[in-house]
């Protein structure tokens, strides 16, 4: 590599699932993509920043050069599990190698990328779930409290109801269904064992039981159809709510966001808008770059 510095753009989206990475150059191009796993600083901070670069540094063995400073990167980091103002700073100072770094919440670059920077809003259906309206004027964020206490739209919450329709149906206070039998069956018959299971879950561990849920759903199963109701309702309200507070273009974003909006639209409304580009993309607005 010559001497004269390459500018790169890094966009990270760091959530209860999985890790992206994306390397943009000055010009918006895509110079490289990498994936990792669960990065939600709320429920493992070091863990998470660990995923993080381990996933970051993946990114950079891929580029087509001999060095890379990082000095010269500009860094955007949208992570779940931003809460408090100091979390931020505390991310920044994990990072403090790169030349820039720009933290916010994964609801702000779902937002900046599905709106290409511009003024609009999200409802966010993954692990989590959330609402965010971005304007001139400014930002307004619903729900996001975490599935034990809200994200009703979320995987997290799809699954945790699931189980806990299963141990009331294993326990003889509800009926059986096929799906209830078949997560009983999963934790190896025994109520017991998803109690053991529910101590240490975090909302992803949850969330991979949804498509279960969604394929039981789908058959009219009396536990999966009612479950998967409730949270196409939940994700309309938010939009709903957004829609109140003046947003005009909201988006439907995240990992369930494609199975979500056929239930949505057989609750006899569909607020939603397409998203213009991913919340990786959002990450890399958020850092000061440029799309191609």
């Amino acid at each position: 590599m010559n001497n004269q510095k390459t500018a790169l753009f890094i966009g990270v989206d760091g959530g209860g699932t999985k890790c992206r990475v994306r390397i943009r150059n000055q010009q918006g191009q895509i110079c490289s993509d990498a994936d990792g796993g669960p990065a939600n600083i709320y429920s493992d901070f070091d863990a998470a920043i660990s995923e993080i670069k381990k996933t970051l540094d993946h990114a950079l063995s891929k580029l087509n050069t001999d060095q890379v400073l990082k000095s010269d990167i500009a860094l955007g980091l949208g992570l779940a599990g931003i809460i408090t103002l100091d979390d931020p700073v505390r991310v920044a100072q994990a990072f403090s190698e790169f030349k820039t770094v720009h933290v916010d919440s994964d609801a702000m670059i779902s937002c900046l990328g599905a709106h290409a920077g511009k003024e609009g809003a999200i409802v966010i259906a993954g692990t989590g779930s959330a609402g965010l309206y971005r304007s001139n004027q400014k930002i307004y964020h619903i729900g996001g409290r975490g599935f034990r206490l809200g994200d009703e739209g979320s995987a997290a919450r799809i699954g945790s109801e699931a189980l806990r329709q299963t141990l009331l149906a294993a326990d003889d206070l509800r009926p059986e269904t096929p799906l209830t039998k078949y997560l009983l069956k999963k934790f190896d018959q025994d109520p017991a064992v998803i109690t053991r299971f529910s101590i240490d879950a975090k909302g992803g561990d949850y969330g991979a039981l949804a498509p279960h849920v969604f394929e039981f759903a789908l058959k009219g199963d009396e536990v999966g159809l009612p479950i998967v109701k409730h949270a196409a309702r939940a994700l309309l309200d938010l939009a709903h709510a957004l829609q109140k507070q003046g947003a005009d273009r909201v988006a439907l974003t995240g990992g369930l966001s494609k199975v979500m909006r056929p239930w949505i639209a057989l609750e006899g409304d569909d607020p939603f808008s397409d998203p213009l580009y991913d919340p990786v993309d959002g990450a890399i607005l958020l850092a000061g770059g440029s799309l191609a």
